[in-house]
């Protein structure tokens, strides 16, 4: 897909979504202030394109001290830091909101990205950004995941959904979503991303694999 084709049709979608769904963005974010401490959107430094570092939003799913929380259960729990090890994530996560786990498991938490989209930080599809815990060696911290793989992903915008996200969620380990993640950069086209919207709308309807 050409960039330009691909970047006018992340702005249009992007503005169409953003005005339809208001409503929606509205209700989730009085559901996330009312039900939990803390503010009803959450931002994350991720690493973009050609390795920019950008924030990225979400609607909140966690406790407010969820970051401290996680390195206090990987150290006392040999099985939550295996889970976590391969995954990065964990099953049954402690830390969640009771409104958390079904923006989870729904990938609501996901919509202010479009917001994101609309800036030019991400792309409606691409490779998933990786949170980064220390921006001061935010380079190495994604090179020890992604490995070789590592320039190839980051060649290109990153997306809110991506073709692992279609193809198992999170029952892949990050090896198998790595590995489609430069699967997509290798083969991406206009077909591919409206086929993974697509599925992605659907999954969002029928969750599997989410949390």
């Amino acid at each position: 897909m050409a960039i330009f084709g691909k970047r006018v049709f992340d702005i249009c979608f992007s503005v169409f979504f953003l005005i339809l769904g208001s409503p929606l963005y509205f209700l989730l974010f009085l559901l996330v202030k009312l039900t939990s401490k803390g503010p009803a959107i959450y931002k994350s430094l991720r690493m973009g394109q050609n390795g920019k570092l950008i924030w990225c939003w979400k609607f909140r799913t966690m406790i407010i001290d969820a970051d401290q929380k996680l390195a206090i259960l990987l150290e006392k729990n040999p099985e939550m830091r295996k889970e976590w090890k391969a995954f990065h994530k964990l099953k049954n996560d402690p830390r969640l909101t009771k409104i958390g786990i079904f923006l989870r498991k729904t990938s609501l938490d996901e919509l202010p990205q479009f917001w994101n989209v609309l800036k030019g930080d991400i792309s409606i599809v691409g490779p998933r950004p990786i949170d980064i815990r220390k921006p001061e060696n935010a380079r190495e911290e994604i090179r020890s995941k992604y490995h070789e793989r590592t320039e190839k992903i980051l060649s290109i915008r990153p997306g809110i959904t991506c073709l692992w996200q279609i193809k198992g969620r999170n029952h892949l380990t990050f090896e198998q979503r790595a590995a489609l993640e430069e699967e997509y950069v290798n083969t991406r086209n206009f077909w591919l991303d409206l086929k993974i919207i697509c599925k992605t709308v659907y999954i969002v309807l029928f969750p599997k694999g989410a949390y």
